[in-house]
């Protein structure tokens, strides 16, 4: 069963001055939902969380929450009014106060203020240091306060800008996917900025992917990675490499790699020329086949290892191998093409290169 709409942006356009940063801007966010805005720096990204947020002015479009205008041309309901919580990159949290008073900031007049910041404390799993000061926290548990924080006045919307850029790999993939756990236990809709597919593809239930300003789709992350609407989502999301090939049938395609067949039509006439995507996934190892290719290089990920590979014609592909298949630089490994699902773009005047195919 579907959740109620909660927020809608339509025609949203802002930015400083005259100079648009993001331009006609449409989405549209469920109760209980999690979505990320993604997209490399300066994208437009942050800006558009600073207009939902209320910070930024609109120069066109309308953003509504809960059935409610929240901004347009000419009137932008103050930030106080909108019931939405922020969570800054910084934490912003205030160091004369102790954990518990942090989180209990924004309800300082509520009734059930001390037990709500248990409660919430115990939720964000810091209730042996609700009388620590910031200074004495991991950068990992200070985010955590600011989340408990944010979350205390029960706002309608969450609003997460980079939270977890200043911690390292591992607590920052261990974070996110604990505030996603957090977030959904709660019932809490909220919007992550980040310029990380790995951690917005681990939290999300949405993204959108940002290109100078515009949003390229809003989809889901299976999406995004399977059906990807343009090159760029094709290329910023994920790893791959195109190569040409040419129309046969709407779902058959002609390639150095041979006919390939998908599970999809296209709608281009006959003998098209195509770029083909090809996901290191859609390449899997066979010894016995004629398909052969030159090893250039390799990176060892644990359980598989992902080979740089070149064909005769000089074409590069990617391919990920069980970790077990140890092949060495200037080594001929056999493969095939192992896709049912081909991403099929009209051919651009000049073969993509490595750098306009891999993420930003």
């Amino acid at each position: 069963m579907s959740q109620p709409l909660l927020l809608n942006l339509h025609g949203v356009s802002c930015g400083f001055a005259q100079q648009p940063v993001v331009q006609d801007l449409s989405l549209h966010l469920n109760s209980g939902d999690i979505a990320c805005l993604l997209g490399p720096s300066g994208c437009g990204k942050t800006t558009s969380l600073r207009a939902i947020a209320g910070f930024e002015p609109l120069q066109a479009g309308e953003i509504s929450l809960n059935g409610k205008v929240i901004s347009r041309q000419g009137f932008t309901l103050p930030p106080e009014q909108r019931r939405i919580g922020m969570v800054f990159q910084d934490y912003a949290l205030f160091p004369h106060l102790t954990v518990a008073q942090n989180v209990a900031f924004g309800i300082r007049q509520h009734p059930r203020r001390e037990q709500l910041t248990a409660e919430l404390l115990e939720l964000v799993k810091l209730s042996e240091l609700g009388k620590r000061y910031p200074h004495e926290l991991s950068g990992g548990q200070q985010q955590r306060v600011a989340l408990a924080r944010a979350l205390a006045p029960e706002p309608l919307l969450l609003l997460l800008d980079e939270p977890f850029s200043n911690l390292d790999g591992e607590l920052r993939r261990r974070l996110s996917m604990e505030v996603r756990d957090i977030l959904k236990a709660r019932g809490t809709s909220a919007i992550l900025v980040t310029h990380d597919q790995e951690e917005a593809f681990a939290v999300s239930d949405h993204v959108g992917v940002f290109q100078q300003g515009r949003l390229q789709q809003w989809d889901t992350p299976f999406n995004l990675y399977h059906e990807p609407l343009t090159p760029f989502v094709a290329s910023f999301i994920g790893q791959g490499y195109f190569i040409r090939g040419q129309l046969l049938s709407p779902d058959t395609v002609q390639t150095e790699l041979g006919i390939l067949r998908g599970n999809r039509a296209y709608s281009w006439p006959i003998g098209s020329a195509v770029d083909v995507l090809l996901r290191p996934d859609d390449i899997v190892p066979d010894a016995a086949g004629t398909l052969q290719a030159r090893v250039s290089g390799k990176t060892f990920l644990g359980a598989a290892t992902l080979y740089r590979l070149q064909l005769a014609t000089g074409s590069q592909l990617e391919a990920l191998f069980p970790s077990h298949a140890e092949h060495q630089p200037g080594e001929m490994v056999g493969i095939r093409i192992d896709a049912d699902h081909l991403v099929l773009f009209p051919a651009t005047g000049s073969q993509p290169t490595r750098e306009a195919l891999l993420p930003l």
